[in-house]
C-alpha cells in the first residue's frame, strides 16, 4: 500500500522536471456551478495532461537503465511514457488502438517512441503489449505512476486547504486513487468524489461491487475509454472514495464548453468529467470544490463538437 512518503519522494524526483501547475476558481464558472470551484490545470503540463508525473516517477526508479519500456494506451499514456523515457535517454515502444487520433499517434513519435498501431480497443492493444519484449508498464497497476500523480493533489491541498470536495475523472483510476491518499494523509475531512463515462463504466463497476470487472466501453472520450478495473487503483478508492458518479457523453462535452467559455480553458472530454459529474450531482458537492483538468488533449472532433 502506497503511503505519503511515496508522495513526498515522487515530488522530490519530480521537482527537477516540472514546476506546480496553477489552480484558481473563475466567477463565471462559480455561478454556473452554484459554488466556488478550483481548477487545478494539468493541462498546463508539457504533454498537456496530468500523467507525465506518473510516468516521470516510474521511470526514475526502474532499475535496468537499458532495458526498453512498452507500454499501451489511446494518448496521454502514451505521450507520458514517451515524453518520461526520452527524459532518461530509454527507448519506448507504445501499443495504440487503430482508430487512435492521428494527432496523438504523431504526437507520441515527435517525442521518440514507436507507435504499433493494433487491434479495435484498449483490450486488444494491451493484448499485443504484453507479447512484446521489454519492461511492461500498465497504465494502471503501478503504484510508482499513482505516487507520481499524487503530487497533483498534495500542491492542490497545500494551496487550498479549505477545500471540502475534490471531483476527479477516472479511467484506469490512478488519478483518484492517488486524490484519495493524499486527501486521506492531508484533509481527512475533505471528499473525494470520482466521475466516470456512463459509456465505459468498469471502474464504477468494479469499485461498486468490490471486485474487478470488465465492461462494454463505447465512450467517446479517450481518457475515460478504459473497459476493466485495475487492482491496484481499486484498493486506494474502497479505502477512501466517497462516492462515485456516471455522467454521459453529451454532457462532458456541456462541461468542455463550459470550461472554454467561462474559465478560458480547453480541456479534452477526460480533463472535462469532473465539471460534468458537478453540475450532474450538486447534492453531493460541498460549497468549496475542487475540479482537476486532467488533460487538454482535445481531438479534431471533440474540437467541432
Amino acid at each position: 500500500m502506497l503511503t505519503m512518503r511515496d508522495v513526498l519522494q515522487a515530488r522530490r524526483t519530480l521537482a527537477g522536471h516540472l514546476p506546480p501547475t496553477p489552480s484558481w476558481s473563475y466567477p463565471l464558472l462559480d455561478d454556473a456551478a452554484g459554488r466556488r470551484v478550483v481548477v487545478k490545470h494539468e493541462n498546463a503540463q508539457p504533454t498537456g495532461a496530468f500523467k507525465v508525473r506518473g510516468a516521470l516517477n516510474l521511470l526514475a526508479g526502474l532499475d535496468d537503465l537499458g532495458e526498453e519500456v512498452v507500454t499501451y494506451s489511446t494518448g496521454n499514456h502514451a505521450r507520458a511514457i514517451a515524453y518520461a523515457a526520452r527524459e532518461y535517454g530509454r527507448k519506448a515502444t507504445v501499443v495504440m488502438p487503430e482508430h487512435a487520433a492521428e494527432l496523438k499517434v504523431r504526437a507520441v513519435e515527435a517525442l521518440g517512441a514507436t507507435v504499433i498501431r493494433h487491434g479495435a480497443n484498449m483490450g486488444d492493444a494491451e493484448a499485443h503489449a504484453r507479447t512484446l519484449p521489454g519492461r511492461l508498464v500498465s497504465p494502471g497497476d503501478e503504484p510508482a505512476l499513482i505516487a507520481g500523480v499524487a503530487t497533483v493533489y498534495a500542491e492542490l491541498l497545500e494551496r487550498h486547504p479549505e477545500l471540502d470536495t475534490i471531483v476527479v475523472p477516472v479511467g484506469s483510476g490512478t488519478g483518484a486513487a492517488a486524490a484519495c491518499l493524499v486527501a486521506a494523509a492531508l484533509a481527512p475531512g475533505c471528499r473525494v468524489i470520482g466521475v466516470q463515462s456512463q459509456a465505459a463504466p468498469a471502474a464504477h463497476d468494479s469499485w461498486r461491487s468490490g471486485t474487478l470487472v470488465h465492461r462494454g466501453n463505447t465512450t467517446r472520450v479517450d481518457g475515460l475509454a478504459t473497459g476493466r478495473g485495475f487492482a491496484a487503483p481499486q484498493e486506494l478508492m474502497r479505502a477512501h472514495l466517497a462516492e462515485f458518479v456516471l455522467v454521459g457523453d453529451d454532457a462532458i462535452d456541456e462541461a468542455r464548453r463550459l470550461l472554454a467559455r467561462r474559465a478560458c480553458t480547453q480541456a479534452e472530454g477526460a480533463g472535462a468529467a469532473a465539471l460534468a459529474g458537478v453540475l450532474a450531482r450538486p447534492d453531493l458537492m460541498g460549497a468549496s470544490v475542487a475540479v482537476v483538468v486532467t488533460g487538454a488533449n482535445a481531438t479534431e472532433l471533440e474540437l467541432a463538437r
